[in-house]
């Protein structure tokens, strides 16, 4: 397996022994305490995933995820106490792959990386209306320029743009994009959607490609690239 997991956590028995787990089930770890050079180590190394602590000395894990979702789709699992952040990172405005509660159990850490890394290695790739989706590097392209989406973002646009003119309503879209249960609210995938039609805005691309349907959900209308 030889990946690498970066653990930005502060509090040094714990990240070790996150680290031990991790080691233990072939992975390798980087431990990282401080805040401040953690995104450029990112630029750098360019690890498989990221286990990022909320509350970190120099730098905070929110503005650490910002900066890195500027550049890099890399999966990211934020680790929090404070209970009252659930619902900014729920939302993925910063574009969170998912978050675990402290504390927590060591086995469920591996568990989540286990299964974050899985999605990332089996998206299928449907090519439409100049969108490209590669699951080898998790990158969206249309029109050749980069989307820069998280995993998350990717996974929808995958999965509504593989059944083009479906409507889907948005525990239907959660389900396909989280499979292991937990409970969101269903309201996050259109902080999803506003990301997306922003992001594919801001390359200048006129037509639109996810349509609201009023009552219902969405759904992706654009023309199939055959071959």
């Amino acid at each position: 397996m030889n990946e690498m997991i970066l653990i930005v956590e502060d509090e040094a028995a714990t990240a070790e022994i996150l680290a031990d787990y991790l080691r233990l089930e072939s992975y390798t770890t980087h431990l990282m305490a401080d805040g401040l050079p953690v995104v450029n180590w990112v630029r750098e190394h360019k690890p498989a995933l990221i286990l990022l602590d909320l509350m970190l000395p120099g730098k905070s894990g929110l503005d650490i995820c910002k900066e890195i979702r500027s550049f890099s789709s890399v999966p990211i699992i934020m680790t929090t106490a404070r209970i009252e952040e659930i619902d900014r990172l729920l939302g993925l405005e910063l574009g969170a792959d998912d978050y675990i509660c402290k504390p927590y159990s060591p086995r469920e850490v591996v568990a989540r990386v286990k299964t974050v890394l899985r999605r990332v290695g089996n998206v299928s790739a449907p090519l439409e209306a100049g969108l490209q989706l590669d699951e080898s590097c998790y990158r969206a392209t249309l029109n050749g320029h980069d989307l820069q989406l998280t995993a998350a973002e990717f996974r929808l646009l995958n999965y509504l743009s593989a059944h083009p003119g479906r409507v889907y309503n948005r525990q239907q879209l959660l389900n396909n994009i989280y499979t292991d249960e937990r409970a969101l609210n269903d309201r996050a995938i259109d902080n999803y959607i506003k990301n997306l039609r922003k992001k594919i805005s801001a390359l200048g691309y006129a037509e639109e490609l996810i349509h609201s349907v009023y009552g219902v959900g969405y759904k992706y209308e654009g023309a199939r690239l055959t071959g």
